[in-house]
């Protein structure tokens, strides 16, 4: 048995849409340790793409924009659970927001803009949650990806970061909740800035991206894998004593913006 003992778990995976995606490396990583993976993503484009990536994972369809999409799919998932079997873990990498008109200062977000993207981004686990807990194992770990601070005011990720913060801020009120019942855990990872083709979206991001692995400690940027493997310890029961929490990785980068080189480069 593997230190983190997630063989022959079940693991629902929202959110592949290619292998470089925060969803794609959690689910290898997983299938590596020997779980089960299940996946959901948002189109057959996305599922030609997993099936080929996870010929021996089960992939499911939703567009979890619409509700009704996520109670269709847990049926589905419910259909194909053996007698008495239930899912030990949900991972939510899911995340939404139209930057089809590029970079705008922050006061001029459309209303429809912000809440598809909440609704996206964040009602979409809560979501999946209620509609899911049937399914879940009593002491099911529940997995979502945010981002590593939403108080700093990056112009370019825009009205995103208040929408992390809601989706942080539902992680107290879902364990809260669920806790009437069950011992299922609700968490977050948090890293730094990821090559990842969803980043590749948001506008300037190349540029933010060079930054930060410059302000990093030991000046390398964060991998995708190495957020994977911090929602893996989550997913794990080896972080049983662990609910509510978000856990930053972002390689030390939060108490590096006054490096000397940095300051050097912006007073010059």
């Amino acid at each position: 048995m593997s230190f983190l003992q997630l063989e022959k778990k079940k693991i629902v995976v929202f959110g592949l849409a290619n292998k470089k995606s925060v969803a794609s490396v959690i689910a290898k990583t997983l299938v590596q340790e020997g779980a089960e993976v299940i996946h959901v993503v948002r189109s057959e484009e996305r599922k030609a793409a997993a099936e080929k990536l996870f010929p021996e994972s089960k992939v499911f369809i939703c567009d979890v924009e619409r509700e009704e999409n996520i109670i269709a799919v847990k049926e589905q998932i419910k259909d194909c659970l053996g007698p008495g079997e239930k899912l030990d873990g949900i991972v939510h990498s899911i995340a939404f927001a139209n930057y089809s008109e590029g970079f705008k200062p922050f006061h001029e977000t459309k209303q429809q803009d912000f809440l598809q993207a909440a609704n996206i981004s964040c009602f979409s686990f809560i979501s999946i949650a209620n509609h899911f807990k049937e399914l879940l194992d009593k002491k099911a770990s529940v997995v979502t990806i945010s981002i590593s601070t939403t108080r700093m005011a990056a112009e370019n990720y825009g009205y995103m970061a208040p929408i992390k913060a809601a989706l942080d801020s539902s992680l107290a009120f879902l364990a809260k909740s669920f806790s009437a019942f069950s011992e299922v855990r609700f968490n977050a990872v948090a890293p730094g800035l990821l090559k990842t083709s969803a980043s590749a979206g948001i506008p300037g991001y190349v540029d933010s991206y060079l930054f930060a692995e410059k302000a990093i400690l030991r000046k390398r940027a964060l991998t995708t894998q190495e957020a994977a493997d911090t929602a893996l310890f989550l997913l794990s029961p080896r972080s049983s004593g662990i609910n509510t929490q978000t856990i930053v990785v972002d390689a030390g980068m939060a108490v590096n913006y006054f490096d000397r080189e940095l300051v050097a480069k912006g007073v010059s």
